[in-house]
């Protein structure tokens, strides 16, 4: 089958789609550092959040609607999204936010497909012909176009955006799908402990990245009908999708290509653990990675502060301020510090004699002088007193009251250092 590729059908078909970003989760994986945050508000590669991702794609696609749900601990996510993704208006471009508001009862969001039919009388103003459920918590680069066009060319009622994955990596994890040879979506399970491979592929499987286009009157009617199941959890991945199957017209668009399907991008991150969300951002430090951020016909977008550049002060033979393999961000002064394959995001300040080695720095942490810091995550705003070391031993950093996975990350964050900056009495 021969996929659509006319741009002209492409942009028609990203013009009369509107996009729902389910920014709502709290991603609790990622332990303290969602303690505060929805996880599509953490930071990510330097810069940006994680739903900037999702966002760019959408602008980068030609969709200029969009609308973001939001529920668990959002106020941060919405500030970033009111100073950067406004939206120009008088070309058409919007970025709404969507709380949970008990718009259709008493009760908050109870699942992703609940959050969409809680704002079904505001997606009906947009008049869209297809309307594409976007997840806001992966690092991914994405044609939206691409799968839209294919959702349209097979005629379908859902479609279903794939990715390949190890089978130990889907398991208990992702959507598993399964597919006949034109594409047709003949089996779904979510999180199963023993995923269907794909066939001629051991060890392999399809897996839900967690994006779907739905024709829109399609898509009014099922959320209508499992609102109305009181034995449902009412979520696309447990109950929606699995339910379609062999009921309609229901079709798999693969990231990364099969005989349908040839998008150009094949990157796509679950950053849901601490060791993943590390791995991903430490791999960016790569001389030609993966992800690469630099790519100036897919542009990731964001909101930054007007910030200095970053600064490097102090060169003698006892303390010299300089990083090698790193990412560092706008505001940041490395004063006689020393830097190896980490990651700095802004205003950071690395005070003398202190060594970061494969790292993650959030915004606006300082770490004083004589400081030891290896493979860590230093959470946005910490103070990192003089002569700590973190990440040399995993025994002495969970007594300080610090996590450590099982791979040896630390986390560190303010409530840990006993500066709180949150709930201050």
């Amino acid at each position: 089958m021969t996929k659509n590729t006319d741009p002209n059908t492409a942009y028609r078909t990203t013009q009369q789609t509107l996009a729902l970003i389910l920014a709502g989760g709290q991603g609790s994986r990622l332990f303290e550092l969602t303690k505060w945050r929805a996880k599509p508000a953490v930071p990510f590669g330097g810069k940006f959040r994680i739903i900037d991702f999702a966002l760019s794609n959408c602008i980068n696609s030609g969709i200029k609607r969009v609308g973001v749900i939001t529920q668990y601990k959002s106020h941060s996510l919405v500030r970033h999204i009111t100073r950067g993704w406004s939206g120009n208006r008088e070309f058409g471009e919007s970025v709404e936010i969507l709380p949970a508001s008990k718009r259709t009862g008493d009760g908050w969001y109870e699942g992703t497909a609940d959050a969409v039919y809680q704002n079904l009388d505001i997606i009906r103003t947009h008049r869209a012909e297809q309307v594409l459920i976007l997840g806001g918590d992966h690092i991914y680069k994405m044609d939206y176009g691409t799968m839209l066009s294919w959702h349209r060319e097979v005629n379908a009622d859902i479609t279903v955006s794939c990715i390949e994955v190890s089978t130990d990596e889907a398991r208990g994890s992702f959507g598993v799908v399964q597919v006949d040879d034109k594409g047709r979506v003949i089996g779904f399970a979510e999180k199963p402990q023993e995923p269907a491979e794909i066939p001629g592929k051991p060890g392999r499987v399809l897996a839900s990245m967690g994006n779907y286009v739905f024709t829109t009157r399609f898509l009014y009617d099922r959320l209508i009908e499992d609102t109305d199941n009181p034995d449902s959890s009412h979520d696309f991945g447990k109950d929606i999708i699995p339910k379609a199957v062999g009921n309609c017209e229901i079709f798999a668009h693969t990231l990364g290509g099969t005989d349908t399907n040839d998008d150009s991008y094949t990157y796509w991150r679950d950053v849901g653990t601490l060791d993943a969300f590390w791995d991903a951002n430490i791999e960016l430090v790569d001389f030609a990675p993966e992800l690469d951020l630099y790519d100036k016909v897919w542009p990731i977008y964001t909101y930054q502060a007007q910030l200095p550049a970053a600064k490097f002060v102090h060169d003698t033979d006892t303390r010299r301020g300089m990083a090698v393999n790193c990412i560092v961000s706008g505001g940041c002064l490395i004063s006689g510090a020393s830097l190896r394959r980490s990651i700095l995001f802004s205003n950071v300040h690395a005070r003398s004699y202190s060594h970061i080695e494969e790292s993650v720095v959030l915004p606006d942490v300082t770490i004083e002088r004589n400081c030891t810091i290896r493979n860590a995550i230093i959470d946005t705003g910490c103070k990192i007193p003089a002569n700590t070391s973190i990440g040399v031993d995993a025994d002495e950093d969970r007594a300080n009251g610090f996590r450590v996975t099982d791979r040896g990350i630390t986390l560190v964050t303010p409530d840990q250092l006993g500066q709180n900056l949150h709930l201050l009495r």
